[in-house]
Formats: C-alpha cells, structure tokens, sequence
C-alpha cells in the first residue's frame, strides 16, 4: 500500500467517512483531471442528479499538522434537504451518516475521490423502504463517481 493511500484511508477513518473500514465499502476513483476541474465536474455531476451542496469543507490545515502536505483536500458534503429532513425525522439514528459525502484531493497531475458506499448502511438499517434509498443513493453516487473519473 503507498504511502499516500495509507494516508488516505487513515483520513478517512478519521474523518469518520467510513462507518467500517474495508475496501468492499468504499468507492474511490481516480481521475485525470486537476484538482479544480475535478472538484466542478464532481458538483456539477451531483446537482445534476437532484443534489445540492450543502458545504465544503476544507481539511487541508488539521491534515498539515500531521506531516500531510497539500492545499487541495475537501469534503464535499450533499444531499436533497426534503429528504434528509424527513430521514432525520422518521429515522434520527440515521443523522450520523447525513449529508452524505466525499473527500477529494490532489495527488500530483491525479485527482482522488473517496467515499463510503451508501448501500453498505442497508447492514446497519435492515428497513426495506430504507434500503431502496441507500441503493439509490449508491447508484447515483457510482455515476458520479464514474463521470468524474471520465472528465478529461
């Protein structure tokens, strides 16, 4: 495993974007496209889809205090607001996971995108009706991850 990837995925833990740790649960893409363009083509894919940002947040400055260098690392955090509210209100153990994420951040000429799969919570939350929700936000989350990794 590189040095970078570690880093990546001790990031990850530690930002709490991955409920269990485990390859099989997250979705990462690489895409060749630079840290700015990548980070358009990400929220431009996600609002095109019904998504709206809610924010992002910039991690770079608690990560430079561990020896991580880089000024392009974020986590962009959206969701559909009717929808979150009324998860959050029919199922508040579910406001942990909510808005939904992705951390993205340069890596040389490369641009890395990662974040857990919302299919993996229909393990923690067995409800049917929950499960048609976490696929479909898996689907939705596996194109754009899929488009970003596309863009050239």
């Amino acid at each position: 495993m590189t040095r970078t990837l570690k880093r990546l995925v001790a990031a990850v833990l530690l930002f709490g974007l991955a409920p269990v740790a485990g390859a099989d649960q997250l979705l990462m893409v690489r895409s060749g496209q630079l840290f700015p363009e990548a980070m358009s083509t990400l929220q431009n894919a996600l609002t095109a889809r019904g998504y709206k940002i809610s924010r992002v947040q910039n991690v770079d400055k608690g990560l430079s205090h561990t020896g991580y260098r880089t000024d392009n690392y974020k986590v962009v955090f959206y969701g559909k607001a009717e929808e979150v509210a009324e998860l959050a209100a029919k199922h508040p153990e579910l406001i942990p996971y909510l808005p939904l994420n992705v951390a993205i951040f340069a890596e040389r000429n490369n641009t890395l995108l990662v974040t857990n799969r919302p299919g993996v919570l229909a393990d923690f939350f067995p409800d049917p009706e929950l499960k048609a929700t976490f696929m479909r936000w898996e689907k939705d989350l596996s194109e754009v991850m899929n488009e970003v990794r596309e863009a050239r």
